[in-house]
């Protein structure tokens, strides 16, 4: 048995409207992602969760630095604090990969799992055709989605992702 590749499984309008959704409901409903594609600054920031099952592998969201800190206000509203430090940062994004993340699992043939979201240099992606990135603009400034078939091992060790409705001790 052949394990499947993302592009077999899902189509990158798909992405787009799982991470529309995302948007309306973390950011704002005013807040909205135009499907175009921008040039990334050479300064970003990553944050990902691990996907394990049928398929396996990460969905990572990838922004400048100064568009993670909007992005980090915008969820915030009137809790951001003045000065952001890099916790309020990478929880923010972190949040955001974790949503989108759950519901491409949720649109994945299981049963699947999904791992912790993490920041920082994401997984390294595996074979081009198990690789799905959909480009956009939020409030002008470019960011991606992708999602991307694990290169060997999976990143996230099974032992480290919890299953759904499970109560850890």
């Amino acid at each position: 048995m052949t394990t499947p590749v993302i592009t077999a499984l899902l189509d990158g309008s798909t992405i787009q409207e799982i991470a529309e959704q995302a948007w309306s409901a973390l950011v704002g409903e005013e807040e909205v992602l135009v499907p175009l594609p921008g040039e990334l600054p050479a300064a970003t920031l990553s944050s990902w969760v691990g996907i394990a099952g049928p398929w396996t592998g990460s969905v990572v969201l990838t922004c400048g630095t100064d568009t993670a800190e909007q992005l980090t206000r915008a969820l915030l509203r009137e809790h951001a604090p003045e000065e952001l430090d890099a916790e309020d940062v990478s929880d923010a994004l972190g949040e955001l990969a974790n949503v989108v993340g759950g519901n491409v699992k949720a649109v994945l043939p299981g049963p699947a799992a999904l791992g912790l979201p993490e920041v920082g240099t994401p997984p390294a992606a595996g074979q081009p055709a198990d690789t799905l990135r959909v480009d956009a603009l939020w409030r002008g400034q470019p960011l991606s989605i992708t999602v991307q078939g694990a290169l060997g091992p999976p990143h996230t060790p099974a032992s480290d992702i919890e299953e759904e409705n499970e109560v850890p001790l």
